[in-house]
């Protein structure tokens, strides 16, 4: 009687498909449930090796909603592979994969990685203007406007900035817009709308972020309040799906309205919060888009560090 070929193991069969294909947080969790080590255990694991991750940590990484990035972060990973007895490179490498698929969402959202590269390219372009990381200005209320166009596409942005002064002789601000994926920031226009005009413009095509100085005809003095408004049309990348708007530092109101245009109606809309770019979404509340204004909008009475935006869905 011939012999009965042994069945693969599923749990090591997952492994080996994970490791060959990704992504990242799919592998690390197959490669966690076959040893069958608690979390607890391969945080013990990593301080043996003489590095420190918190369980919350190894949690998110597994689940997809961080990913390690600091060289500590990539430290842990190589430790990793060795304690859970994977090949050399094998979880590095997927690192370096894009991760826009890490999350299974109907609409594709602004992946960590381009959240954060986005927030280096704006600290480099700030400094090249030689500008301090505020400006100078606290807001006191900040409303945008934003237009999807028959395409569907980010067409323009609009804002409309109210400001208070804190030190003595500031006459400019430095607005940053991060166009969605695939935007080409060189074929983006400016407008200085009221009490404001532009000055130097820089652009960073691999990211599609544009920052200018917007110049004041006056210099405000601590205590000092102003309002100006300006906009930028985009209309250089393909579908969009979301409007994200990030501050590092608790200011006054914001308001964020979308516009759809003719023919570009999405099916639903919701918004948002993200504490930080690694950290994983909350605050989901859905929202009625108004037929006849074909908008929806939120209101944040006091915005906190972080980020929030609005979510919509073609179909």
């Amino acid at each position: 009687m011939p012999h009965a070929t042994p069945h693969a193991d599923p749990v090591t069969a997952e492994l080996d498909s994970a490791l060959r294909g990704g992504p990242f947080h799919v592998a690390l969790r197959a490669a966690i449930a076959a040893r069958g080590l608690p979390l607890q255990r391969v945080q013990h694991h990593l301080s043996r090796h003489g590095v420190k991750v918190g369980v919350t940590s190894l949690s998110y990484w597994q689940q997809g909603a961080r990913r390690p990035q600091r060289p500590e972060s990539l430290r842990a990973v190589r430790a990793l592979e060795e304690i859970l007895q994977l090949p050399e490179e094998s979880l590095i490498r997927l690192l370096a994969e894009p991760d826009e698929h890490t999350a299974g969402h109907r609409s594709p959202r602004r992946s960590y990685r381009s959240l954060v590269e986005a927030s280096g390219v704006r600290e480099r372009l700030l400094a090249e203007f030689g500008a301090p990381r505020d400006g100078g200005l606290h807001t006191l209320g900040h409303h945008e406007r934003i237009r999807i166009g028959a395409r569907r596409e980010l067409a323009e942005r609009e804002s409309h900035h109210i400001v208070r002064a804190h030190r003595d002789g500031v006459d400019r601000y430095v607005a940053v817009h991060h166009g969605d994926p695939g935007a080409v920031p060189e074929r983006m226009t400016v407008r200085a709308l009221e009490n404001c005009r532009t000055g130097r413009v820089l652009r960073h095509h691999d990211t599609g972020v544009l920052a200018v100085e917007l110049l004041f005809d006056t210099r405000l003095r601590a205590g000092d309040t102003f309002l100006f408004r300006y906009s930028v049309e985009d209309g250089t990348a393909g579908v969009s799906r979301e409007y994200v708007r990030g501050t590092e530092s608790p200011g006054g109101q914001y308001a964020l309205q979308v516009c759809f245009g003719s023919g570009a109606l999405p099916v639903r809309c919701h918004r948002f919060t993200q504490h930080s770019a690694a950290a994983p979404r909350g605050g989901h509340r859905e929202l009625v888009l108004s037929g006849l204004h074909r908008s929806v909008h939120l209101v944040e009475p006091r915005v906190r560090s972080g980020y929030v935006g609005i979510a919509w869905d073609w179909e």
